[in-house]
């Protein structure tokens, strides 16, 4: 960071460089539940490996310029490149002799690389009881990918009935503005703050790796998820009208807002076409840009903060979903209403050990061929400062009722499935941090954040 002056005029730079690997197991085992035959053919067992490995590099300037004592201005630049191979291999049994072989169709190596490079500038001004901040942000996305399959191209033709693309290159340029403006309401020499704010943004929704490569991985024999190459970005505009009113120890907030998206991204199921060797139908979930969707709703939070030792913090969402699109001939348009609601508290127990409580409720909802149940999940924590706040040991609970599971009813023309979906199971950990050169890394922190600079849009 290079500083021109102590008013807030600065250069910032920068670099962050991350490298993760992950590796899977799955093993798909089936059997009959009730059946009328009389000495059934087992189903074969099949095996899943699959390695992953991923690094991402991030490089970020930023230059502030204050203008005054009520303007500012703020330029960058930011670069995320993002690389990740997967090496997916299945393994299905012989039921002849019981050894596991290697399916070529269906194994392969995706390189995907997603590359995105955003210049972006803000300028931010207050009159009187007027604040703004006007941006506007250019952006370049690149998704690209290479297939490693161990068929031709003409194999592969051969063996699912149409073309996989196993090299792509899809690039897209966006220009997103942003628009916030505040109006305080309140005098200054009132005790408490009130404002009406108005806000407008437009912003991207990526698909990630995982929705592009065209290669089915599978949930079952009957169940595979092939990604879609040529799956586009969704972009989106959101428009929200919003009122603070804020005392000592009490916050009230209220918004309404409304959001259009256009070529959103879902995934459909459909019947293949397919059979199992023992005439199952093999069912399919694609990703398409299959909808514009449109979201109209209202928030309303309060936060709470009685005493040093109680700090409360609610809110609840609610809003109306509709969606309008079609695929491969068959509407997918909906038409429904949901809701979440979120609660925190953190209390200071005597021995100065830290409580702190997080409680989520999503309610019922629905997308293009799904009905999925409301959600309720509830996170604990304790936390202990020891040795003069240079040691810490902590306690907590995640998904305290293990509860934290998705269940949904899919209904097609084809089937229909009731399923349970549950990606962690309640965990409780115990952990203990020392930091050494607590003093220095609090001077540190107190050089970076004591930036009288700062502009406060609130007025």
């Amino acid at each position: 960071m290079t500083k021109f002056d102590d008013l807030g005029h600065e250069l910032t730079a920068d670099f962050q460089f991350e490298n993760d690997s992950e590796n899977k197991h799955l093993r798909f085992n089936e059997d009959y539940v009730f059946t009328d035959k009389t000495d059934p053919e087992p189903f074969q067992m099949e095996r899943v490996f699959e390695e992953e490995d991923q690094k991402e590099y991030l490089l970020q300037a930023d230059y502030v310029l204050p203008i005054g004592e009520d303007a500012r201005f703020e330029s960058g630049f930011r670069s995320n490149f993002e690389n990740e191979i997967t090496d997916y291999t299945l393994a299905q049994e012989d039921l002849d002799t019981g050894d596991f072989i290697v399916n070529d169709t269906i194994s392969n190596i995706f390189d995907y690389q997603e590359n995105v490079n955003a210049l972006y500038t803000q300028y931010g001004n207050r009159t009187g009881k007027f604040s703004f901040l006007l941006g506007l942000r250019l952006e370049h996305t690149q998704l690209k990918g290479d297939i490693d399959s161990r068929l031709t191209d003409q194999e592969l033709v051969e063996a699912f009935g149409f073309p996989i693309e196993t090299h792509f290159d899809n690039n897209y340029l966006g220009l997103f503005p942003t628009v916030n403006i505040i109006y305080n309401l309140s005098d200054d020499e009132e005790d408490s703050e009130e404002s009406i704010t108005l806000g407008y943004n437009r912003h991207i929704n990526r698909p990630r790796g995982w929705y592009i490569n065209p290669f089915p991985s599978r949930s079952s024999r009957t169940n595979v998820f092939p990604g879609n190459p040529n799956l586009e970005p969704a972009f989106a505009s959101a428009f929200d009208v919003g009122y603070l009113k804020r005392w000592e120890k009490l916050t009230l907030s209220a918004s309404v807002y409304y959001q259009h998206e256009t070529n959103s991204f879902e995934r459909v199921e459909e019947n293949t076409g397919q059979q199992t060797s023992d005439g199952i139908d093999i069912i399919r979930t694609i990703p398409v840009n299959l909808s514009t969707n449109q979201r109209t709703g209202g928030e309303f939070s309060i936060m709470y903060n009685p005493e040093k030792w109680l700090r409360l913090n609610t809110s609840f969402n609610v809003f109306r979903f509709k969606t309008e699109g079609e695929f491969n001939g068959i509407d997918y348009s909906t038409d429904n209403n949901s809701w979440f609601a979120r609660f925190s508290s953190k209390v200071t127990l005597p021995g100065k050990i830290d409580w702190q409580t997080n409680a989520n409720y999503r309610g019922a909802r629905q997308d293009a061929q799904s009905d999925t149940d409301g959600v309720l999940t509830i996170d604990l924590a304790f936390s202990k400062e020891f040795f003069n706040d240079n040691a810490t040991i902590s306690f907590n609970v995640r998904d305290l009722l293990n509860s934290r599971k998705r269940n949904s009813l899919t209904t097609t023309e084809f089937f229909t499935r009731r399923s349970e979906f549950q990606w962690r199971q309640r965990s409780i950990n115990l952990g203990f941090i020392y930091r050494f050169n607590q003093q220095k890394r609090n001077n540190r922190q107190r050089q970076d954040n004591g930036d009288d600079g700062d502009f406060d849009f609130g007025g």
